[in-house]
């Protein structure tokens, strides 16, 4: 496993090269205008120190980080470090300074005629700025790893409430199928065995094609307990996208729980997508809503949306009951 404290992302090189090139360049303009030497050399000479000792440690570092490093016990890494951090301060300083001689730019005496000694100075403190980029680093990335594993756990914590409430409706319907009718119970077993089959994956995300399908078997396991009552009609073609696990098929199974009228010749629910906006769109001809209050799964859904998608469920419509997802952008690589 690939230790956290290593890890150096190439957005922290990023800040550290412009923080490098920002200080070095107002120290640098600074002792010039101090020693009455023309500031903008100092600019140009700060610049080239900092530009220098950042590539030098980002090679080093990289290096040691990703190829000798992981490779020995920690026993060895700060001695290591050490090292690695005071040559790329003492060799940043030597290019830097020989870049600005072939610039023809005028340099202090000291780094004339003490170059060595101001060389290994400033290893010195490169490796001081070093240890304290590293504990920063090594903080962020522990704050990321817990994140993570906090949002990884809440997600397994809202699935796993998530799939009982579909097997109890299932189990439901199939109690009662068996005192009416037992090819139809065997019927609904089958269907459950193949709903869940398809659904039973370690993936938090699925394409939305999959999903699809899914709600299909779904409400083709409704339809054996309402005798074809359901009707699921599918607008536009599915869109190439990534969406929570069960999101479409929770909100079919709210229309049907809460929608479903036996006074009425069937339910009808329309599934559409608008493209432009990234939003799923679910709609019932059922019972009004009587609340715009989420339930629990409705809930434990809107967490999923956030937590992976930065994402939003909306009701939209309460007395022809309308569901807005908004997909956003969704956190998790799936090969659609």
């Amino acid at each position: 496993m690939y230790n956290i404290a290593l890890h150096i992302k190439s957005r922290d090189w990023l800040y550290i090269l412009i923080i490098g090139v920002f200080f070095g360049m107002f120290l640098s303009s600074l002792g010039y205008i101090l020693l009455e030497k023309p500031w903008l050399d100092g600019a140009f000479f700060g610049v080239l120190l900092g530009f220098s000792i950042t590539l030098f440690s980002l090679v080093f570092i990289s290096y040691m980080n990703k190829n000798i490093l992981p490779k020995l016990a920690e026993v060895y890494w700060l001695p290591l470090s050490i090292l690695f951090s005071f040559l790329s301060g003492f060799l940043g300083t030597l290019v830097g300074t020989f870049l600005a001689k072939l610039l023809s730019l005028e340099l202090i005496p000291a780094f004339e005629e003490q170059i060595v000694v101001i060389s290994l100075s400033i290893g010195v403190l490169t490796y001081i700025v070093g240890a304290l980029l590293y504990r920063f680093v090594k903080m962020r990335n522990q704050k990321d790893a817990i994140d993570h594993e906090y949002v990884q756990s809440r997600l397994r914590s809202l699935e796993t409430q998530l799939n009982p409430h579909f097997l109890f409706n299932a189990l439901n319907s199939i109690a009662e199928l068996i005192h009416h009718d037992k090819d139809k119970a065997e019927m609904a077993v089958l269907k459950v065995s193949a709903f869940l089959r398809n659904s039973m994956n370690e993936k938090a995300l699925l394409c939305l094609e999959d999903e699809i399908r899914n709600v299909k078997d779904y409400v083709e396991l409704e339809n054996i307990r309402f005798s074809g009552k359901i009707k699921l009609h599918i607008q536009g073609k599915p869109k190439n996208w990534s969406i929570p696990k069960f999101s479409i098929q929770l909100l079919v199974e709210n229309a049907i729980k809460h929608g479903y009228n036996p006074a009425k010749e069937q339910l009808n629910i329309w599934l559409s997508f608008d493209d432009a906006k990234k939003i799923i769109i679910l709609k019932n001809d059922g019972n009004a809503m009587k609340s715009q209050k989420f339930g629990v799964g409705l809930s434990n859904l809107n967490q999923r949306v956030e937590l992976l998608c930065h994402g939003k469920i909306e009701i939209r419509d309460t007395l022809e009951p309308t569901f807005y997802i908004y997909v956003g952008d969704c956190n998790e690589n799936i090969n659609c």
